[in-house]
């Protein structure tokens, strides 16, 4: 695949990874179009990296369709979109909460994948990088529901890849772990990650960008049905 001119989705686009994703990828001369719910962080993203900008909500199919609509045929789809929710031990969620939390880390990118995926099989060619987490990997208290949504989208990503790779389409589970993001403060937990030194060993926004850019080109007879990215200063132990 050629970034240059490619049409590229990418969701949960205006800050943190999606927003490093989306502007490795417009660099490069990649048409993207970012999606996100809040309008005015939609409205900077946009001006500030170049790239199209349409509010939605991943958990929604009509706003799926609508989307699509607007961008027409997709050369890859990253589905980043994501949000920790509240992280706490299960007992101690709502149902709201559980709720909300698989909805926009699970079913979101799978109402996307079942409308990109069966137009790209069409055309015989396509790439989606689905953005899971470490979480899905290891078990860790508090982080239950949100791991149950991860590790269910990478095998979703994996069930998915068998049906589409027939197809000429190509499916990435993409793991990363510690990042520079807004994510730890969003979900108001503290950790080692972020202690400004170590942030500064983590994975960056862009770098990840530059990881989903090495996916996406990766020639067009291989695949990477599978990447996990780690900063070297994490310790996870058991691995």
């Amino acid at each position: 695949m050629t970034i240059k001119n490619s049409n590229i989705l990418v969701t949960g686009g205006t800050e943190g990874y999606g927003r490093g994703i989306a502007a490795v990828l417009a660099a490069a001369g990649a048409h993207v179009t970012v999606t996100g719910r809040n309008p005015a962080k939609l409205e900077a993203v946009a001006k500030e990296l170049g790239v199209r900008a349409i509010r939605a909500d991943v958990a929604s199919g009509a706003d799926w369709d609508r989307v699509l609509a607007e961008c027409g045929d997709l050369d890859a789809l990253v589905n980043n979109a994501g949000a920790g929710g509240r992280i706490a031990p299960v007992a101690e969620q709502t149902d709201a909460e559980i709720e909300a939390a698989i909805s926009t880390n699970l079913v979101g990118a799978m109402l996307g994948c079942r409308r990109v995926g069966a137009a790209m099989a069409a055309r015989g060619r396509g790439t989606i990088v689905n953005v899971s987490s470490v979480c899905a990997l290891y078990a860790w208290p508090g982080w239950s529901v949100y791991t149950a949504a991860k590790a269910g989208l990478a095998k979703f990503s994996h069930g998915l890849y068998t049906e589409l790779r027939p197809h000429g389409v190509r499916v990435t589970c993409l793991t990363p772990s510690w990042g520079r993001t807004g994510f730890n403060k969003a979900a108001g937990i503290t950790g080692a990650s972020e202690d400004p030194a170590l942030a500064e060993k983590c994975t960056s926004p862009e770098e990840l960008g530059a990881i989903v850019k090495s996916i996406l080109e990766t020639p067009d007879h291989l695949a990477i049905p599978d990447l996990v990215v780690q900063p070297m200063v994490q310790d996870i132990c058991p691995m």
